[in-house]
């Protein structure tokens, strides 16, 4: 089992999360006030409908605050009237597909977006430490199907991942320079593909599912035999807590982790994930293959190891790849029968939390 989070070190901690409306920023606003944490929020307004931050958030984030983080003035303001000793940067523009949309609005939002942040953290005695999240498609994928490492070389054939390989860059750009002589440790982590219940976001494959589920329409699949180191949003944040307690003592001497499956998991494809989860919600498996039709290049195969993040911070996956499903379309279920969001996802950190 893995190490959890701390409540002692958590409570009363000042933490400034941005990118608080998104599917992974929600749970983690919520599972981090759940610790005690102060979390003032910084992100754009939820870009889907429903969203999973005005569920769980009816009346906003007590301290959450909309703006985006090409704005530097607002960012520096935000951080200075916070003052954070724990930043958490979430915010990006995450999708591969719209990256080839907008690949100059990625690069922008996701490498001169984190820039501003981390010059609005210098300028703020209070922060002692940052946790940039970039993402496990920030190395220069071959294709070969192995499960890349901390120090491979870094890349992306995509400008979603070059933005984020970009990232990496700029982070460590910004710590040698500029951070280290303030006394403010910095890091980044790259989570693998995560899913959860409240996931709503536009050209995903789970909330690809439960759109098809709620409108009676038929699932379109661009690459079925895809595969991707799948992990529940539970798993990915306590890596990122874990993660930030470390920088924060000064426990870690690591500057990135990887957080993932075990390699020694099977790979599951798309098409499997579609089927397990569909079966799940008591749903007839059933898709069309849609991947004869052009589309923009996506990576085949992709997969991390995470055994330096167990090294070093006893971190690893509480959930197999296939529970990491049934608890994501456990959700699901529970919410297209009724019942609110908020005290499902609350139950779910709680069994996660307590081992259940």
């Amino acid at each position: 089992m893995s190490r959890l989070p701390d409540p002692d070190f958590w409570k009363g901690k000042r933490v400034l999360l941005t990118g608080h409306t998104g599917f992974k920023g929600s749970w983690a606003s919520l599972w981090l006030r759940k610790l005690g944490a102060e979390v003032t929020g910084y992100a754009l307004p939820p870009a889907s409908e429903p969203s999973l931050h005005a569920l769980l958030h009816a009346d906003g984030l007590p301290h959450g605050q909309f703006g985006d983080v090409r704005d530097g003035e607002a960012l520096a303001t935000v951080t200075r009237k916070s003052e954070p000793e724990i930043i958490l940067h979430m915010a990006a523009q995450p999708l591969v597909r719209e990256s080839y949309a907008t690949p100059a609005e990625t690069f922008d939002v996701n490498v001169m977006g984190t820039i501003r942040l981390l010059q609005a953290a210098r300028a703020v005695p209070s922060v002692k430490a940052v946790l940039v999240v970039t993402t496990d498609k920030v190395y220069r994928n071959d294709e070969s199907g192995r499960h890349f490492r901390e120090t491979d070389t870094l890349g992306g054939h995509d400008p979603y991942s070059g933005s984020k390989a970009a990232c990496e860059v700029a982070v460590a750009t910004w710590r040698s320079a500029f951070l280290q002589e303030r006394g403010i440790r910095i890091a980044t982590a790259r989570g693998g593909n995560v899913i959860g219940g409240g996931d709503f976001s536009a050209d995903r494959l789970v909330p690809d599912i439960v759109r098809a589920a709620l409108s009676g329409t038929r699932l379109n699949i661009r690459s079925p035999l895809a595969t991707r180191p799948w992990q529940h949003v539970l798993d990915c944040l306590n890596g990122y807590f874990l993660f930030a307690e470390a920088i924060y003592n000064g426990a870690s001497a690591v500057d990135a982790l990887n957080f993932g499956p075990s390699p020694a998991e099977l790979q599951i494809p798309v098409r499997d994930v579609a089927n397990a989860i569909q079966a799940a919600m008591g749903l007839k498996p059933e898709w069309d293959d849609v991947s004869s039709q052009k589309q923009p290049r996506e990576m085949q195969t992709l997969g991390l190891d995470p055994a330096l993040a167990g090294e070093s911070l006893g971190w690893r996956a509480r959930f197999t790849q296939r529970q990491a499903i049934e608890w994501t379309a456990r959700w699901y279920d529970g919410w297209r029968q009724g019942k609110a969001a908020l005290p499902l996802t609350l139950d779910q950190i709680d069994a996660f939390t307590k081992g259940r």
